[in-house]
């Protein structure tokens, strides 16, 4: 479907790519995986078109079609609603509704055949482009990834940037091309919409290639891995997980091999130097000499490994009780966040705060940091020291400030060789720390800012989403540090191999309560799982039986009681073949142009189809019951 051959691609004479090369077959889910800086982006945008290789070709199947979701649309504004921003995928069918709107609107004054004809064309290819449904295919999506019905006509210009960043998603996901190409789409997704958009991609008919930092989205999403390293493009046959025992398989077997050809080099060139000058073996020593000229040099293995070995420790501990919430009310106008709420954290605690956006963790973290006024009380306890972490944080960030003097001046008073070693471990070596803030990605900020807030010699630690813009290596380091965290600590994120990781306790917020599990994610999940599915047994349960007409026992008198079955069998044959006929009378004012251009009368007409669709339904079932107990009855069952 789309080749990649013998790429290259040069940034200021230093190459990104050297000879890279990928072939993408229809169908393909990809997880395109690497260091930040690397170039994963940048692959995409190639093969987007949006930049131009080198040297090297891209080459794709005429019916490739390609779509981006890139972090440029971020920044996309309208004033339209964001139902009519997605149904732009719908270019050709919204146009043919303009045109059936203006024809059905001449021909309130031109009654000409050439009108009608034009209509009947633009009808018949309206429902050829399937355009009866596409408002409700895009409300579907819009939905699935988070947005309530009643916002769906609220303009895009209302929405923040991450929240517009999904009705490009959603766009994207409606316009259904052969290839889709999506750099970090979980993002700006809560874990509810990371199940749903995990769902579509697994059943999504066309070839993706998805850029993420999210292992177990890779994992629930692409079935090969390429990784992006040392200028070229390396595939994998599996998932993630496949990927990292492979990859270590594959280390193992170049470690040896490097070794071995090193260990064969440094002998013959002990050769070369011991026997050079030696006529009788001028022959043998040139030979060598050749041999190691001709010789193809393994690669020595890089380690992308990182280990943390910095414990971040604090003079003071706290006291047992850290933070205690009572009776915790938060509104904000007629959006009620929390009411009489009760929490309290322990010290030792290591606390994910998770669920869908909109539901208030950020609010309730600001509210345990005391930077959201409330009514109710929230105390802090005895020796409690915090430090905070947001996105916020990297605008606090010094520009002009180098990586190590911004470290100093945390105040945590550690030498230079102390606050060295810490960067070090965040991926800040050598002259690297020495760089300017105002130079550095927003992954590079991330960590100096998370750095800071972990040698702030605070005890309790409140983070919000600190692995977005981390690469997996920094993410681990994270996991690490908070691994061998000493404190208490609170983190929202949507991360799940993260959380499953550093959490020890779980909280979400439900009915504007907040609401504990004590266990780490993997085990919530596993009792989530439990919960919903007892819940469906119970509605199973508890559903009142469907209305049949009842089995009347059977007595001696057969005749008489089969003469009475047949005549409710007929009464029902006569109100199927009425509802029949309603429903054949509405399907025809359907139809009619009058009735598609009066959107109102429009909805009344779908809403009584489908009742009558139902109660056909129903009446067919009762039918159907019927027939098996005269059939049982004449049967002498």
């Amino acid at each position: 479907m789309l080749s990649i051959n013998n790429l290259s691609y040069f940034i200021s004479g230093t190459p990104l790519y050297e000879g890279a090369s990928l072939h993408v077959r229809p169908k393909d889910k990809i997880g395109l995986i690497g260091l930040n800086g690397k170039g994963k982006t940048t692959l995409l945008r190639i093969i987007h078109g949006d930049i131009q290789p080198d040297s090297g070709t891209i080459e794709k199947a005429n019916d490739c079609t390609i779509g981006f979701l890139n972090q440029d649309l971020l920044s996309y504004q309208s004033d339209d609603s964001i139902l009519t921003v997605a149904m732009e995928a719908f270019r050709e069918a919204v146009d043919i509704q303009r045109q059936i709107e203006a024809t059905l609107s001449q021909m309130e004054t031109d009654y000409s055949d050439k009108l009608l004809n034009r209509l009947t064309r633009l009808q018949e290819e309206f429902e050829r482009l399937d355009g009866y449904s596409m408002q409700a295919r895009a409300e579907e999506i819009l939905e699935g990834i988070g947005f309530r019905t009643d916002q769906l006509q609220r303009p895009l210009r209302e929405f923040s940037g991450g929240w517009r960043m999904r009705v490009m998603l959603a766009r994207l996901l409606l316009e259904k091309p052969a290839l889709l190409l999506l750099d970090e789409p979980t993002n700006h997704l809560d874990l509810p919409s990371i199940r749903w958009v995990e769902n579509y991609l697994k059943n999504y008919e066309g070839a993706v290639i998805v850029v993420s930092h999210d292992r177990t989205f890779l994992n629930n999403t692409v079935t090969r891995i390429v990784e992006v390293a040392n200028k070229t493009l390396t595939l994998y046959e599996g998932n993630y997980d496949f990927y990292v025992k492979e990859k270590e398989l594959r280390t193992e077997i170049q470690k040896n091999a490097y070794e071995n050809q090193q260990q064969h080099i440094r002998q013959t060139e002990r050769f070369i130097e011991r026997f050079k000058a030696k006529a009788t073996k001028a022959r043998q020593v040139q030979s060598r000499i050749k041999a190691l000229n001709r010789m193809e040099r393994i690669e020595e293995v890089a380690d992308d490994t990182a280990v943390v070995n910095f414990r971040f420790r604090f003079n003071k501990q706290s006291g047992r009780h850290v933070v205690t919430l009572k009776n915790v009310s938060k509104a904000f106008g007629e959006l009620k966040i929390l009411e009489n709420t009760d929490a309290q954290i322990m010290h030792g605690d290591k606390i994910a705060l998770i669920g869908a956006n909109g539901l208030g963790k950020s609010t309730l973290l600001r509210i345990i940091a005391g930077q959201e006024t409330v009514q109710g009380t929230v105390e802090t306890g005895y020796n409690v020291i915090t430090a905070f972490y947001a996105q916020h944080q990297l605008e606090a960030l010094t520009l002009n400030n180098e990586i190590l003097d911004e470290l100093r001046q945390s105040g945590s008073g550690k030498t230079d060789q102390e606050l060295r070693n810490i960067l070090g471990c965040f991926l800040f070596t050598g002259d690297d720390v020495f760089k300017k803030i105002k130079v550095l990605s927003g992954g590079e900020k991330s960590r100096v800012a998370l750095a800071k807030t972990l040698i702030s010699e605070a005890n309790f630690l409140m983070l919000d989403e600190p692995t977005n813009h981390l690469d997996m290596i920094s993410e681990n380091i994270l996991i690490q540090a908070l691994q061998q965290y000493e404190g208490t600590f609170v983190v929202v994120s949507h991360n799940r191999h993260f959380i499953n990781q550093v959490a020890n306790k779980i909280w979400y917020i439900e009915d504007r309560k907040i609401k504990e599990y004590p266990g780490t994610f993997e085990e919530y999940e596993y009792w989530l799982g439990k919960q919903e599915k007892a819940g469906l047994e119970t509605a199973k349960t508890n559903q009142p039986p469907k209305t049949r007409p009842a089995k009347k026992p059977i007595n001696n008198d057969k005749t008489r009681e089969a003469k009475a079955l047949h005549q409710q069998l007929n009464r029902l044959e006569e109100s199927i073949q009425q509802l029949e006929e309603q429903k054949a009378t509405v399907e025809e004012q359907l139809s009619e142009p009058a009735n598609y251009g009066n959107p109102d009368r429009l909805a009344e007409l779908s809403s009584r189809f489908d009742q009558l669709e139902k109660e056909l339904a129903n009446l067919q079932a009762d039918w159907d019951d019927l027939a098996g107990q005269i059939d049982a009855m004449e049967s002498g069952r």
